[in-house]
């Protein structure tokens, strides 16, 4: 990317909403709309496929909205946030987003969020994207489902289907349905995202989703393995077992 050029994708759930940002950026030479997109899904596609410069997202989506975009794609794509929603606007600046559009916003508006943009990708600036995340998660309750990026795929495990989550060197993995998703998070992480009444951890590497045992047995001395339903064998560390009988 040099100054003169921008890529930029358009992401907003309504049609107007991505007409305004066309007839915006028509007045800017060297900036072009590379993708539109409506939906979430969509954008993360976009992100993966495009690699485009910069992206405008709309904040209330349905499915995903612009905070789990913003996860899913990490720090690949520099992003200006858009909203009709004042409520996100302080916390978006106080973790240094590049710039926040409060909707409806004027081309002058506009014109000066693409030239904060300029400046931030010019001096190669990461966004905080784990911060922004945490500070705008909607509410405090346990997650109700975990989103997990494949290239341009988006996988999306409701709560209730995940077995158990294991920590692997840099990521987690978690496991569900005889199937395994790898996400870059820490399992101290995802610890304290659920709800610590339906998992637990058992042992350093494995967090457990209590429903699925199926009977805890006496492997060697001090050592205990959790045998699950399905027949998988994980191992239960002294300290784990002593949480585990708190909760069965």
């Amino acid at each position: 990317m040099t100054m003169e050029s921008l890529r930029i994708v358009v992401v907003d759930d309504e049609p107007l909403a991505r007409a305004v940002v066309r007839e915006y950026v028509a007045a800017h030479p060297g900036v072009e709309i590379v993708a539109e997109c409506a939906n979430g899904f969509e954008a993360v596609k976009a992100a993966s496929e495009l690699s485009p410069d910069l992206m405008f997202l709309d904040v209330q989506m349905p499915k995903l909205s612009g905070f789990e975009v913003l996860e899913l794609i990490g720090r690949s794509v520099p992003v200006v946030f858009t909203t009709a929603y004042d409520q996100y606007a302080l916390t978006a600046f106080e973790v240094h987003a590049i710039d926040y559009l409060l909707k409806p916003f004027s081309a002058e508006r506009f014109a000066e969020a693409l030239t904060r943009a300029r400046e931030r990708l010019a001096a190669r600036e990461g966004m905080p994207v784990e911060a922004l995340v945490d500070a705008n998660r909607t509410n405090q309750t346990p997650l109700e489902r975990v989103l997990i990026r494949d290239g341009s795929k988006v996988h999306v495990l409701t709560v209730d289907r995940i077995d158990y989550v294991e920590a692997q060197d840099d990521y987690v993995a978690f496991h569900s349905d005889g199937k395994s998703y790898l996400k870059d998070q820490t399992l101290a992480a995802v610890e304290g995202l659920l709800d610590p009444a339906r998992f637990v951890r058992i042992h350093r590497s494995y967090l457990l989703n209590i429903e699925r045992i199926a009977r805890v047995e006496l492997y060697a001395k001090d050592s205990r393995i959790a045998i699950l339903r399905d027949g998988a064998k994980l191992p239960v560390s002294r300290a784990g077992y002593a949480r585990l009988a708190k909760l069965l």
